[in-house]
C-alpha cells in the first residue's frame, strides 16, 4: 500500500468508533437510542430527499458529506447533550482539537477539503451549512416525536429550549421549521415537553 492509501484507511478505521457514541434521541420507534453514524446517515439521506426545501439552492452532495462528518470529532470529543449548556461552553474548544487530530490523519488535499467542510459547518454561513443545520435538528425532532417524546420526557424538556437550539433553523428551510413547530405544539398539547417562557439549563 503506497502511503496516501495507508492515511485514508487509518482515517477512515478511526471514523468506524462514531458507531460507538450513543445519542439521546430514540430510534423512532422507542426500542433503543441511535448512534453518531445512524444520525449521520440519516442526515445524508435526508439531505438527498428534503434539499428543494432548503431556502436556496445547495450543492447536494457538499450538503450530503458535511453532515456525514460534521460529528466525526464527537469520537474525540464526545457528544454534548443539545441542552445541556454548561458543557457546550467548552465543547467547541474540544471539537477543534479533535478536528485537527483527526482529519490530520488523511493526506494533505483531503485534510484540507474536510477540514475546511467541516468549519463551514460550524461557521453557519453558506447556503450548504444552513441546511445542513436545518437537518442536524429536524431528524432528532422528527425521531423524538414519532417515539411519543421519550427522550423529551426523560429530561423534562421544555418547548423553551427547542426554540432556543431551532433560532436560527428558518435561515436553512422555512418550510422544514413551520413543520418542525408545529411537532412542538403538538407535544407541548400531549405532555410530552413542558411549555416555558425561557430555556433552563440541564440539571
Amino acid at each position: 500500500m503506497d502511503d496516501r492509501f495507508k492515511k485514508q484507511m487509518k482515517f477512515l478505521l478511526a471514523c468506524d468508533q462514531e458507531k460507538e457514541i450513543v445519542r439521546q434521541t430514540y430510534l423512532a420507534d422507542g426500542s433503543r437510542r441511535e448512534n453518531d453514524a445512524e444520525h449521520a446517515w440519516h442526515l445524508a439521506l435526508m439531505a438527498s430527499v428534503l434539499a428543494e426545501y432548503a431556502n436556496e439552492p445547495v450543492d447536494c452532495l457538499k450538503v450530503m458529506t458535511m453532515v456525514l462528518i460534521h460529528d466525526v470529532v464527537e469520537i474525540e470529543a464526545g457528544d454534548t447533550y443539545a441542552y445541556d449548556y454548561t458543557n457546550q461552553a467548552s465543547a467547541e474548544a474540544r471539537e477543534r482539537k479533535a478536528a485537527e487530530h483527526l482529519f490530520g490523519m488523511l493526506p494533505d488535499d483531503q485534510r484540507e477539503y474536510f477540514r475546511a467542510l467541516w468549519e463551514d459547518f460550524e461557521a453557519y454561513e453558506s447556503a450548504e451549512a444552513r441546511f445542513a443545520h436545518v437537518l442536524d435538528n429536524f431528524q432528532p425532532l422528527v425521531l423524538t416525536d414519532a417515539a411519543d417524546g421519550k427522550s423529551w420526557k426523560e429530561h423534562g424538556a421544555a418547548d423553551a429550549n427547542l426554540y432556543r437550539r431551532n433560532a436560527r433553523t428558518a435561515e436553512g428551510s422555512e418550510k422544514l421549521w413551520a413543520y418542525m413547530e408545529t411537532l412542538i405544539r403538538k407535544n407541548v398539547r400531549n405532555g410530552n415537553l413542558r411549555h416555558e417562557e425561557t430555556p433552563r439549563e440541564k440539571k
